[in-house]
């Protein structure tokens, strides 16, 4: 598992898919991600890259929009999903 708290590895997870997409990298916490040029398509890949990255299932239920809008609010899904256990 990566080292970090879980707002850097999600940054460093969303920066890599930016990057991969030749997007520009350079986003803050609560910067839109779909104005930052991800496609409904890449937040399907950010769902899977978030499992990896954190070893956890998200469930269908927490798969919306609003969840993965931001670093910050994934950062907050991923938090409260790792709280649960």
């Amino acid at each position: 598992m990566s080292n970090g708290s879980p707002e850097e590895r999600v940054s460093r997870v969303v920066q890599r898919l930016l990057v991969e997409r030749s997007l520009s990298p350079a986003i803050q916490p609560d910067d839109d991600l779909r104005v930052a040029g991800l496609t409904s398509l890449d937040m399907i890949s950010l769902v899977l890259a978030m499992e990896a990255e954190f070893g956890l299932l998200v469930p269908e239920t927490h798969i919306k929009p609003d969840n993965f809008q931001s670093v910050a609010a994934i950062s907050g899904l991923v938090t409260a999903l790792l709280n649960v256990d």
